[in-house]
């Protein structure tokens, strides 16, 4: 039933972002929202801090004409996924309210902050430097209207913290692209963990204003996961709800896993204001950055942040 309703609200979500005009000028500051060349100038901070990701082009024919040709998207692959979500203990210790609107019932709730809570990060941001990240080695190869309905609390997101379609989906980035070999993590001698994968999209939506993330997974012999398969790397208590399958607005193929945007906005303007609280600025470019942060604890065990070590200064 969920699905069905998922599928209804997508396409209405589609007309919607049509008849969306194109924002022109920056809300940045005031709503946390970004207009498209604020996208790409993010984008261009992101990939050239942390050259995991790159820019894609996509299909042709789903071309945005308000992004240029060439920077549709973002794109990393290979992003490591070594546990199940099911395997980190949940307690109420590791709970934390981190916008309620007011609503001591509601809010942005972050379930699985271990240490990188929306405070800390916040700390962290009111701390940093802007353009220091500083990217590490990984083994991840990369090319480049709903109105949070009030029947759906899952839209509170936990924040802050296909088909064989690879080779398809390879001609569609700016650079050509050969994925890593399967990746194992030996732990002891004789004891092998067999690693699951996971391309990671960041598209503009028009709609929303925001960027979105967009996911597929593999298994350890690069075979696409199914459906249920890669909601198990979902925070179970937004799987088919903030998170949910829905079609890839650049590219064919079977339904990719995404991170509804409808909070993105105003989890960054709560950023913002606590830098501004502080003295401080936050540019514009640094949005992708603190956006890989504050959606990681819906995929908690997909390892795709290694900006760690970005910080910020006035």
């Amino acid at each position: 039933m969920q699905s069905v309703i998922n599928s209804v609200k997508g396409t209405a979500l589609s007309v919607a972002e049509y008849l969306t005009p194109v924002l022109k000028e920056s809300k940045f500051r005031e709503t946390g929202v970004l207009t498209p060349e604020e996208f790409v100038a993010a984008g261009e901070h992101l990939v050239h801090h942390c050259p995991t990701w790159q820019w894609a082009v996509g299909d042709v024919d789903r071309t945005k004409p308000y992004l240029p040709k060439d920077k549709q998207f973002l794109l990393t692959r290979n992003v490591p996924c070594t546990r199940r979500c099911k395997q980190i203990e949940y307690c109420d210790d590791l709970e934390q309210i981190i916008e309620t609107d007011g609503d001591p019932e509601g809010g942005w709730v972050d379930t699985h902050h271990y240490g990188v809570n929306i405070g800390g990060v916040e700390e962290k941001v009111s701390e940093m430097t802007l353009g220091e990240a500083q990217p590490t080695n990984s083994n991840v190869v990369s090319s480049s209207a709903d109105d949070d309905d009030e029947d759906e609390e899952a839209a509170d997101m936990e924040a802050f913290e296909v088909s064989g379609m690879l080779d398809e989906r390879d001609k569609y980035t700016t650079e050509s692209v050969k994925p890593n070999k399967d990746k194992k993590e030996a732990f002891s001698e004789g004891e092998i963990i067999k690693t699951r994968t996971y391309d990671l999209h960041i598209t503009y939506d028009k709609y929303y204003q925001t960027p979105r993330l967009w996911l597929f997974g593999y298994d350890e012999n690069r075979k696409p996961l199914n459906v249920e398969e890669m909601y198990e790397d979902v925070s179970q208590d937004h799987a088919k709800k903030t998170v949910t399958m829905e079609t890839h607005p650049h590219m064919p193929g079977p339904p990719m896993a995404s991170v509804h945007p409808c909070r993105h906005a105003e989890v960054m303007k709560k950023i913002i204001e606590t830098v501004m609280e502080g003295g401080r600025e936050l540019g514009v470019h640094m949005y992708l950055i603190i956006f890989l942060k504050f959606v990681q604890s819906v995929i908690p065990t997909i390892e795709y942040d290694y900006t760690q070590n970005v910080t910020l200064t006035s």
